[in-house]
């Protein structure tokens, strides 16, 4: 299978060395917090100042309802004769209380809201911009639903903890200060009494916080497996191959087990963090009880009113609920991190194909294509991936280096030639023409188009100017026009129209109930073999680039279908330089030069003609095409 349908060629093993159900560490590194506030939080810090300031109104406001409740206790004990007078004031201070209050929370939700759902877009915009930019051996090895988790549960993870924990936190902080504050003003030493329960508070939260926070890392990640098992299984090609090899009954048992696994995580998080709240909770009642039974002592010997206590057990009541989380706040941060965490393990991945400083463009490309003394091993594991987005936790990545896979290959392919490459499979062919358009890198010497090493262009302008058609072309879930307007989005419709009247692909378009507008489906299954070559064609002729790599594109045709692809190439290769993959020694008979690739070399070179009466094995691989002298290939047959 080739590097542009998604295989590896000579890929090396695939680099996952097992060791055991572990999980990497559990610490967060450091300076994750300063990071996230100069990365994503900063540009809001006006906006997250104003959730401050609403947060902080709101919990100032949290005594209130006690200290009102306090008077009207009182008011009603000494039955004064303004005893209505008080109780009608505090009525209303009641209702005005809890009216400004909705209204702060009302403002600070929308704040919450809104910085919330910027920074999920931001995180999304670089994630996906980051990982699109990743070369092709990333995406080789890397699970497509693990992706898809980082994107989506951990990005709404990460916004979680920005303006959901650490906002709860601020909150949580202010109200403990201010109900602190006014149950000191009341009673000191029920205060103090109160708060001599905290420290078995931070003890219990310590003990708890780690187990949280490790579950909750398994259970993102066990999740990430789900998800990619089922985008492979539910999309077009996947559920082709449960459906031929019969197999619904196992992938149903293996889905489940997953799933088991998820569900198992999260009981015990569930278990986990409710025994937790619970022994807070009851430890809070408790205190409260405590409260109550020394308080009356306190007003029976005249210390304390009545309305001092009610107030006092109101407030230790709003006390214990901030102070609970607090003492759970490194539960919290540390759980909501990991999301940060994850999403920062996909954007520190480096990009090793990229503009190299001072890259020039390539401007009004010949396409005259150079291989000077190219050698190349695909890179190891651990620079091309990471581990959590293979198979989770239970592997790390083997950082050996690939075995060499090309050794010293030099060709010239001057403008507007065709040049072919054959050998057996794995040879190395789809390695050296994916070499052209930088989906890798070579390891030693250049690969030159128009005299610039390929790494000194822009990648911009190195794919427009570099054009492929691979032997299983992808067209995305849209229109016909849609998908061929990929190639250049500002197309007219007379020019996707002439592209597909060069391609032979506009008659058959045409006769579709849509037409143009005809959804092709998931990577174009509703399309023939032949018509999704010819619209691939098409693509390419409406990108009009100088150089086309064609990678087997008549592999796997019918003879009417490879007819109809062969006139189209014709119209495409014209005043192009063209790298020609081919097993069919017949289609690149016209071919102006033929490499023979084996063993990661070029073994034997030259035309046709010359190669077929030369001993080596092109000559071989002719004779077993065909085998019947009597019925030889001519020489001007080839449809190249």
């Amino acid at each position: 299978m080739s590097a542009f349908s998604g295989g590896h060629g000579m890929m090396p093993q695939l680099g996952l060395v097992r060791r055991g159900a572990t999980m990497p560490s559990d610490r967060l590194p450091r300076g994750l917090v300063r990071r996230v506030w100069v990365e994503f939080a900063r540009p809001y810090r006006r906006r997250l100042a104003l959730l401050l300031l609403a947060i902080g109104v709101g919990a100032a406001m949290t005594p209130l309802p006690a200290l009102i409740v306090k008077h009207i206790v009182d008011a009603l004990s000494q039955r004064s004769p303004d005893t209505a007078r008080v109780v009608n004031v505090a009525a209303v201070g009641l209702i005005a209380v809890a009216a400004v209050t909705a209204l702060v929370q009302l403002w600070e939700r929308y704040l919450s809201a809104w910085i919330g759902e910027q920074l999920i877009l931001d995180l999304r915009r670089a994630v996906f911009d980051h990982v699109q930019r990743m070369p092709l051996a990333f995406f080789t090895r890397t699970q497509t639903g693990a992706l898809i988790s980082r994107l989506n549960n951990d990005v709404i993870g990460a916004q979680r903890a920005l303006t959901g924990t650490f906002g709860t936190l601020a909150q949580n902080g202010i109200r403990v200060v201010v109900v602190v504050g006014a149950m000191f003003v009341l009673s000191v030493s029920l205060t103090l009494l109160v708060l001599s329960v905290l420290p078995l508070f931070v003890v219990l939260a310590k003990g708890v916080g780690r187990r949280l926070q490790a579950l909750t890392r398994e259970s993102m990640q066990l999740n990430a497996d789900m998800s990619t098992v089922m985008t492979e299984r539910f999309n077009v090609a996947g559920a082709l191959l449960v459906k031929l090899f019969g197999r619904p009954a196992e992938e149903n048992r293996g889905f489940v087990e997953r799933a088991e696994r998820v569900a198992d995580v999260g009981i015990r998080s569930a278990v986990v963090g409710r025994l937790f709240f619970t022994l807070l909770g009851l430890m809070g009642s408790v205190g409260i009880a405590v409260v109550y039974w020394v308080g009356s002592r306190l007003v029976l010997g005249g210390a304390l009113s009545t309305g001092d206590v009610v107030a006092f057990g109101l407030l230790v009541t709003q006390a214990y609920a901030p102070l609970s989380a607090l003492t759970n706040a490194p539960v919290e941060v540390l759980t909501a991190l990991v999301s940060f965490d994850r999403v920062f393990e996909v954007l520190d991945l480096p990009h090793p194909i990229g503009d190299a400083e001072g890259a020039v463009r390539l401007v009004r490309p010949r396409g005259e294509v150079v291989f000077d003394r190219v050698s190349f091993a695909y890179p190891s594991a651990a620079d091309s991936s990471l581990a959590s987005l293979e198979r989770g936790w239970s592997e790390v990545l083997d950082a050996s280096p690939g075995a060499t896979v090309l050794r010293d290959v030099s060709f010239v392919a001057d403008a507007g030639q065709t040049v072919a490459l054959v050998g057996p499979s794995g040879a190395g062919k789809s390695t050296i023409c994916s070499l052209v358009p930088r989906l890798y890198d070579v390891s030693h010497g250049a690969v030159r188009i128009d005299g610039h090493d390929v790494r000194d262009l822009t990648l911009s302008s190195l794919a427009a100017a570099v054009g492929v058609v691979s032997q299983d072309p992808h067209l995305f879930h849209d229109t016909i026009r849609t998908n061929l307007r990929y190639a250049r989005p500002g197309a007219s419709d007379a020019d996707v129209e002439a592209a597909c009247r060069a391609a032979q692909i506009h008659d058959v378009i045409a006769a579709l109930p849509d037409g143009y507008d005809t959804v092709v489906g998931e990577r174009g299954y509703r399309l023939s073999g032949g018509e999704k070559q010819r619209l691939a064609l098409a693509r390419v002729l409406l990108k009009d680039p100088a150089v086309i790599v064609l990678d087997e594109a008549t592999a796997h045709l019918d003879s009417e279908s490879e007819v109809a692809v062969q006139r189209a190439l014709a119209t495409a290769l014209a005043r192009r330089t063209s790298l020609v993959i081919a097993h069919r020694l017949s289609t690149i008979a016209r071919a102006d030069q033929i490499l023979v690739v084996a063993g990661g070399r070029v073994v034997q070179r030259g035309t046709h003609a010359e190669l077929v009466r030369s001993p080596g094995l092109y000559a071989e691989l002719y004779r077993t095409q065909f085998a019947d002298a009597s019925r030889p290939v001519d020489e001007a047959s080839g449809a190249v």
